[in-house]
Parts: C-alpha cells; sequence; structure tokens
C-alpha cells in the first residue's frame, strides 16, 4: 500500500527566507565593512591580474563560442574581452582564485568570499553598461561594495558552524548560493524572486571536494570558484524571467538537501546576518599559500637565515599546527602538479626555509625539480596542538596557528618559532593595509603600463571618489 503523501506547496525554508530578506532588506551601514571590502576589491582585482601570467589560467578565458562578442556586455579585467555576464562570471572568477592568493574564511567550512566578486563585477558592470546606454543613471562602485559585504557574509555565517567538506561537498557551493542571492537582488529581484533563485542554488548539482584532495588533487580548484560564481548568475538572471522556486529545497523528507547531502541535519548558526564577516575577513598579503599554512610560512621565513647555510645538516623539521590543517594539507609523498603543491604544508615550508620567500613561481614545475626540496619534506613531521585547533574555532581569537622549529644533526637546533595570526588577519589589520596596498600597486605593474597603473591606484585609496564612480568606468579603467 502506498503512503498517502501531501502535495500541498510548502511554505519557504527559514534558511533560505533569511537570506532573501537580508539581501532585500539590509543597508551596509559599517564604515569598516565598506573600507574592508574596498580593500578587498583592491586585493581580488590585484590577484585576477596576476593571474593572467599563467597560461593554464589564460586558457580558460574569452567567449565559450570564440569570436563571440557581446554589445554592452560585461568587459573581463585586463583582458579585452567583452561577454555575456555569465561567461564574464566564470572568467573573472577562474582569474580570481587561480592562485589561491586571495581573502579566506576559516570556520567549520572554509573558503574564500571574493570568489563572489566575479559574479558580482560581471552583472554590476553589465546593469551599468545598459544603464548608460539607455540614457539612465548607471550603477556606482558604492553597489558593488554593499554587494560583495552581502556576499561575504552569506558565504561566511553559513560557514561558521555548518561543515560541508566533511560531507564531501566542496565550499564553493557556499560562492554559489551567496553569488545567486545578492546577484538577484542587483537585478531587481522581489524577495519571492530572491528566494527562488536561492533555492535553485541549494536543489542544483553541486561540487566534490575530490580534486582537492591526494591523489586527485587538481587543476579544477583553480577555476571552480569561477565555475559556482557563474552558476550563480544564471540562476539569478532565471528568477528575473520568472522561473519558480522550491520552498522546501533544504527540508523536504528524502528529496531535500539536508536528507540526500547533509546526513539529515538542518544547518546550525552562530549569528545573524550583518556586515561581521567582511569586518573579519583574512587577506593573503605575503604569500600565496593556502591560508592553514600561512603561519607557519611565516615562521620558515623568521628561520630562514639561521637555516639557509646548513641545509645539509638538518636532521629533522617540526610542525606544530592545528586540526583543520592537518586534514587539509598535510602531505606525504609526490606532489604531481601546482595545485598540489601549493595545498601541502610541508612543501609550502621548505620553500620558506629554503628561500626565504614563498612566490606563485615556486609552485611550478622549474621550481620543483629542486632535489633540496623533497629532501625537507622528507624529514618533516607534522603534529596537532590542542590549543591551536580549539582557538582556531573560539570566536572571540579565531586564530590560524602553526610553530615550525628545526633540528640539526650535531644535537643542536633552532628556536621554536610560533605565530597564532597571520598578517592578513584582523588583530594585525593596521600593520597589514600598507602590504597589501603595495601588493595591489604590484600586481597591477604585471598588467598595465605606469601611467594606467597609477590611475588606478590612486583611485582605489580613495573610499570616497571610488565609491561614486559609476561601475562601466571603473571597469574600463582595467581596459589593456
Amino acid at each position: 500500500m502506498s503512503s498517502y503523501i501531501s502535495n500541498d506547496r510548502p511554505e519557504t525554508d527559514r534558511v533560505i527566507a533569511e537570506i532573501a530578506n537580508y539581501v532585500f532588506d539590509y543597508r551596509v551601514e559599517s564604515e569598516e565593512a565598506l573600507q574592508t571590502a574596498r580593500l578587498c576589491l583592491m586585493d581580488t582585482l590585484g590577484c585576477g591580474l596576476l593571474a593572467l601570467r599563467y597560461p593554464e589560467c589564460t586558457k580558460h578565458l574569452g567567449p565559450v563560442v570564440p569570436g563571440t562578442v557581446v554589445p554592452n556586455g560585461s568587459r573581463v579585467p585586463g583582458t579585452q574581452f567583452q561577454l555575456d555576464p555569465v561567461a564574464a562570471a566564470f572568467n573573472f572568477g577562474c582569474m580570481i582564485r587561480w592562485l589561491d592568493y586571495n581573502d579566506t574564511w576559516l570556520a567549520a567550512e572554509w573558503g574564500h568570499p571574493s570568489d563572489n566578486l566575479g559574479g558580482i563585477l560581471a552583472v554590476a558592470d553589465y546593469i551599468s553598461r545598459n544603464r548608460a546606454a539607455e540614457g539612465r543613471e548607471p550603477l556606482t562602485m558604492r553597489t558593488v561594495l554593499e554587494s560583495m559585504v552581502k556576499a561575504h557574509e552569506i558565504q561566511g555565517v553559513l560557514a561558521l558552524e555548518n561543515s560541508f567538506n566533511r560531507v564531501g561537498l566542496d565550499h564553493v557551493i557556499l560562492v554559489k548560493v551567496a553569488t545567486t542571492a545578492v546577484v538577484a537582488g542587483m537585478l531587481g529581484a522581489t524577495r519571492e524572486e530572491i528566494a527562488n533563485a536561492v533555492s535553485n542554488a541549494w536543489v542544483d548539482g553541486h561540487a566534490l571536494r575530490t580534486y582537492r584532495h591526494a591523489p586527485n588533487t587538481g587543476s579544477r580548484k583553480s577555476w571552480a570558484a569561477g565555475d559556482a560564481t557563474s552558476r550563480g548568475v544564471r540562476l539569478a538572471m532565471m528568477a528575473l524571467k520568472g522561473e519558480m522556486g522550491y520552498g522546501s529545497a533544504l527540508t523536504a523528507p528524502t528529496w531535500g538537501f539536508y536528507d540526500v547531502l547533509f546526513k539529515g541535519n538542518a544547518f546550525k548558526f552562530q549569528r545573524p546576518y550583518g556586515s561581521y564577516v567582511m569586518e573579519h575577513v583574512l587577506f593573503k598579503i605575503s604569500f600565496p599559500a593556502e591560508f592553514h599554512a600561512q603561519t607557519a610560512v611565516e615562521c620558515a621565513l623568521q628561520l630562514h637565515p639561521q637555516v639557509q647555510h646548513r641545509i645539509d645538516e638538518i636532521k629533522s623539521v617540526v610542525i606544530t599546527t592545528h586540526e583543520s590543517a592537518i586534514r587539509i594539507i598535510d602531505k606525504k609523498g609526490p606532489l604531481h602538479n601546482p595545485a598540489d603543491r601549493d595545498h601541502c604544508i610541508q612543501y609550502m615550508t621548505a620553500i620558506g626555509l629554503l628561500f626565504g620567500e614563498l612566490t606563485a613561481d615556486h609552485y611550478e614545475d622549474t621550481a620543483a625539480v629542486d632535489p633540496r626540496i623533497d629532501r625537507l619534506r622528507d624529514k618533516m613531521t607534522v603534529v596537532e596542538d590542542k590549543r591551536y585547533s580549539q582557538e582556531y574555532h573560539d570566536v572571540g581569537k579565531r586564530s590560524i596557528a602553526n610553530a615550525v622549529q628545526v633540528f640539526f644533526e650535531d644535537g643542536s637546533s633552532t628556536e621554536k618559532v610560533e605565530v597564532e595570526y597571520p598578517i592578513g588577519h584582523r588583530r594585525r589589520r593596521a600593520e597589514g593595509i600598507p602590504l597589501l596596498e603595495q601588493k595591489f600597486a604590484r600586481n597591477l605593474a604585471t598588467r598595465f603600463p605606469r601611467k594606467q597603473t597609477a590611475a588606478i591606484h590612486e583611485l582605489c585609496l580613495r573610499q570616497e571618489r571610488l565609491e561614486a564612480v559609476p561601475v562601466h568606468e571603473f571597469v574600463d579603467l582595467f581596459v589593456i
């Protein structure tokens, strides 16, 4: 006998409704959040421009059909491409994430909230160009900064208590959800249309973490966020055309997200949506390293002067870290490609000890052939400090601690160098901002001539002036 199943349409799941309400109702008033969003905009654009030096990234760029140009379409920074906003979001999103150098959020789930800028800037540019062509007021960069705050908040608040990686899902699911919601709002969606779009983002197929972990670590992790943010743009634009939503996309028995993909558990929340995430976001300032290893590399750089002439005398190296780092980036054995190397705490630490620096070029095959790197990796032991693991999750600290100590064959050793908060942490914001601005200037200079670089840099340093600039005029500054 079949059991009766009600076909009455359910109310919209609370989680979906709250995201829609936040996007529709919330007004960003935090000056700290807007100032940090400006820094994030600079840093994210710079990371994308730097990635254009790498053919493995640029091979993915351009229209789906070569030669396609979209009138009043979105421009892709650092290129001559003018594309539909879905394709432009993929292009820019791919650039942003390619070198693993943009901002980071660490909690029960980790990720990179600035990945959403791929969709946000593409759609804002598209809207602005079309409004200007019609003689209407274009969007300004203030809207872009506000949208960044909201996308950061949705992705980050969902990540605080909910671990998607523990059920095998990649964190870019949160990029897709956040981009979908915020872009729908930018396009003028109603509250209901935003909810419809977000429900489709949860119902959508989701990326597995297969490509981030041994033995399958590969380059998909560098374009997965571009794929997610572009999919968010597509779903938002469909909702604007009246595409229906699915009210119990999360909670439906048997067929909803919770039962199918989250082991029957509902999401937990630590705080309501506001501007917390942008205010506390972590910047990768000094080097492109998976964030759980940032402080380990800082330790290695401090030790470099003591060990650089004694590399052959090293007996062992002990890296003391937190549980999340062990789970994600503790790797033994061969490393097969740059994506493998930039997610190996031993490799990154070895580069710091050997060279006193770490750049994106150190992950390439030409650098990895140096036999000293793997010899040093083989001498490394990674251990957990329970305090580090606890303070990683402590809402009052959010540390990302590591320590490194080197032991020599003659029985001597270096001191145990410990760094609990990386240079990009909110606790070190005053120290980090000048370095972040320098990083932006360097990255601009890899793509643009001096005069163009200076004009962009000067504008981005001035909050009020930047906020007032029409989006399409801002993006045109990045055309090469």
